[in-house]
């Protein structure tokens, strides 16, 4: 016990041995919180309160949950196979697979990605003779995960107008298709499993008495129906509360003590790191648990062991600018560390050439560039830092690029596979019919759907009454057949051979890529077998098909190539979440960038802006760097932006200025134009009178940008930008309804206007 405990501060020793109740944990950045869970289901486990089976543990990625196990292997001496540790959707997917006839799913139902569900309702869309611009794919699907998410059936939705009408009924025929093809979506997964654990009280009340102690980890990022779904499971409230109908609300009321019979839910997360609104994320939970179940229990980490002291302060006096916290103070024992780094460029150009200069220089002092990060507020940002950094020779990485399961080869050889697992998948049918090429074209496939909807069934079996598309259905006969007895590595290299498409890649002309892919599925289906296989009665393991491809549809997108090279690591804040490094560049700190301009039409929208600063701060450990420019190119245009209002948040004894601060009316605005983004006493409204301060180098004969200049063609104009020096000086005006035009200071001859 002493062994398992050790270590532990005194807020997290509480924490893992709070007594059997419900409990919040409100974490802040780098305070230990996986330990914590996972240290708190291993003294459960080993004090004998629960054993392993009455432990339900709920993390957002299959990572974390893996981590999770692996620690608890190292713990305990106990098997964690069979334990209920994972995310929603897998959890979700795991309980739709023991009960598919109570929910009204085939034994063999498969999951669409969000790639796969896009592409149903392109052909849902055709089919019905929809107009797609009129209504849009990705909106539509936005739409209808959105009503799932808010748990609403299409019965449930309400719509006052025709276009929500129409969409309401292409949700209900999106319903209708995928149930008719066995395939659900991510958040059909949550919202069956629901309503299978609402409606049928006996499953129900199994899994309410199995599981005595729930744990949530990332809490603050929970959605209405995860949020529901775990109450479901605890027991709170009793009976339970049925979904909505059209136009009644979603209010649950209490209908038994929370100290009553039910599980013990214990539930970690940060509101100061909620960042996630915009996929449905309620930050609210937070509040409505300590309400809801009574909760006298709230215990704070606030003991920092990743950052130094002044990265904290500065994360610490940002954030207490929210309101409606539930409250903390980060803090550490590691020093004060060095002050906060500030830039101010003259545009974005600028920017980017520091932060190479400085990325140089740390490489220089011994950091390695995978432990330095930069970071944006926006995905727009990336262009000139990446041509920056190419230009310069430095290794980088787009972090959330192209990940394994979403590479176009590993989607056809999946395609297959799940053909086999399932023939009537309509969506993976349409995928492969005719790759590799078999003079199966658009006209043949109209054809086959027209009569598949005709007689109400799968495109396959339809296929196989003739026409061009039979010898694809025997294809995959064939293919169902010689997988008969074989293992699933064997299988998918089976597949892979006989489909030609290692064939087909072998003969392309950038091919090899694609083939080590393919090669890396069967490695991906042996190390299934591996993690996740059952023994037979010899010891030999076995993974099953279907198993198999739910694995792959929840694993897509965590796994990335080339993470082993020493480069620079690029991304957005939001994909910054849960990582750290040596150093950190946050770019562009900008009022209208970061905070967003879209946030003050949104409610609370400012607020989730300065959550996402306090994740961007927090990732740094050793140095952290913050920059914004003047003037900005974004989208095409030229925009002049104010200092971001966070500069003002942090104490300026934290702060090390490396170049003379500009103060937020000191920004280089030409006359006459109005602000792109807020200022802090108004949105929207005309610049105030600004001293334009900086000037282009010498070599520029004295122009300044917002100077007045005038040119023998375009006429007059303003300047916006500037780069080069000397005979390379160039400058950007804006000569109204001339356009916007770069200009060579050597040979334009602009002239003082």
């Amino acid at each position: 016990m002493s062994n398992l405990l050790g270590g532990l501060n005194p807020p997290q020793l509480a924490a893992v041995t709070l007594p059997p109740q419900h409990g919040l944990v409100l974490a802040g950045a780098g305070s230990g919180k996986t330990r914590v869970l996972t240290t708190r289901i291993a003294w459960l486990i080993q004090t004998g309160q629960v054993g392993p089976q009455g432990i339900l543990a709920v993390t957002f990625t299959n990572k974390a949950a893996k981590e999770m196990l692996a620690r608890l292997t190292a713990m305990l001496p106990i098997n964690t196979r069979g334990m209920w540790i994972g995310t929603f959707h897998g959890l979700c997917n795991r309980l739709l697979r023991a009960h598919h006839r109570d929910a009204g799913l085939p034994q063999l139902f498969q999951i669409l990605d969000s790639a796969d569900q896009l592409a149903a309702i392109k052909r849902l869309l055709k089919g019905l003779n929809v107009d797609d611009e009129k209504f849009p794919p990705r909106d539509l699907a936005n739409f209808i995960n959105g009503q799932k998410e808010a748990g609403l059936r299409p019965d449930a939705v309400e719509a006052w107008d025709e276009y929500t009408r129409k969409r309401v009924e292409l949700y209900r025929e999106y319903e209708a298709q995928c149930q008719r093809e066995g395939v659900v979506d991510f958040a059909e997964l949550l919202l069956r499993s629901y309503e299978l654990l609402q409606r049928h009280e006996p499953i129900r009340h199994h899994y309410q008495s199995r599981f005595r102690h729930i744990l949530v980890d990332e809490f603050q990022d929970t959605n209405v129906l995860q949020y529901r779904w775990l109450k479901l499971l605890a027991g709170y409230p009793s009976p339970p509360t049925p979904l909505p109908h059209a136009g009644e609300g979603s209010v649950e009321s209490r209908s038994r003590d929370s100290n009553g019979t039910g599980a013990h839910l214990f539930c970690v997360g940060d509101d100061d790191q909620s960042i996630y609104a915009f996929r449905g994320a309620e930050v609210g939970n937070m509040r409505d648990f300590e309400r809801e179940f009574r909760v006298d229990t709230v215990i704070r980490l606030e003991q920092n062991y990743r950052s130094h002291g002044n990265i904290l302060d500065a994360a610490n006096a940002i954030i207490k600018n929210n309101a409606a916290r539930l409250g903390k103070n980060l803090w550490t024992d590691a020093g004060t560390g060095e002050p906060i780094r500030v830039y101010e460029a003259f545009n974005d150009t600028e920017e980017a050439r520091w932060i190479v200069e400085e990325v140089k220089s740390l490489s220089l002092d011994g950091m390695a560039r995978r432990e330095m990060a930069l970071l944006y507020r926006s995905n727009a940002q990336s262009r000139v830092l990446e041509h920056a950094l190419f230009s310069a020779g430095l290794p980088y990485r787009v972090y959330g690029g192209l990940r394994f399961f979403e590479r176009q080869e590993v989607k056809h050889a999946l395609a297959y596979l799940r053909l086999i697992a399932n023939p009537d998948d309509d969506g993976a049918f349409l995928r492969v019919v005719n790759f590799p090429a078999r003079g199966i074209g658009a006209r043949s496939i109209e054809q086959l759907q027209d009569a598949a909807k005709a007689a109400k069934v799968s495109l396959c079996e339809t296929a196989r009454s003739g026409g061009k598309a039979a010898v694809f259905a025997e294809l995959i006969g064939k293919l169902k057949a010689a997988c008969e007895g074989l293992t699933l590595p064997e299988t998918v290299e089976q597949v892979l051979a006989l489909s030609g498409l290692r064939t087909h890649y072998q003969n392309e002309k950038e091919g090899q890529d694609r083939l080590a892919n393919l090669d890396e599925l069967v490695n991906a289906a042996a190390n299934f077998v591996a993690e996740e296989g059952t023994a037979d009665a010899e010891g030999e393991l076995s993974g099953d098909l279907a198993a198999f491809l739910s694995h792959a549809s929840l694993e897509a997108g965590e796994h990335q190539a080339g993470e082993g090279d020493d480069a620079l690591q690029l991304m957005t804040v939001h994909s910054a979440k849960g990582l750290e490094f040596d150093a950190v560049f946050i770019s562009g700190l900008e009022e209208g960038l970061f905070p967003h301009e879209n946030s003050v039409r949104e409610d609370k929208g400012l607020e989730e802006e300065r959550r996402l600063m306090y994740v961007a701060v927090t990732r740094a450990r050793k140095r952290l760097y913050i920059s914004h420019a003047q003037t900005r190119m974004l989208h095409g245009q030229t925009r002049y932006n104010l200092p971001s209002r966070f500069f003002d948040e942090i104490p300026e004894a934290l702060l090390k200025w490396l170049t003379p601060r500009m103060g937020r009316t000191q920004a280089a605005v030409p006359q006459g134009l109005t602000f792109a983004t807020p200022r802090r006493g108004g949105w929207g409204g005309p610049a105030p009178d600004v001293a334009v301060s900086r000037t282009l180098a010498k070599e520029t004969g004295g122009f300044r940008i917002g100077q007045n200049v005038a040119h023998a063609k375009f006429g007059q104009g303003v300047i916006v930008n500037a780069e080069g020096a000397g005979s390379d000086a160039r400058v950007q005006v804006n000569f109204g309804r001339e356009g916007v035009k770069w200009l060579a200071l050597s040979v334009a001859k602009l002239t003082a206007a």
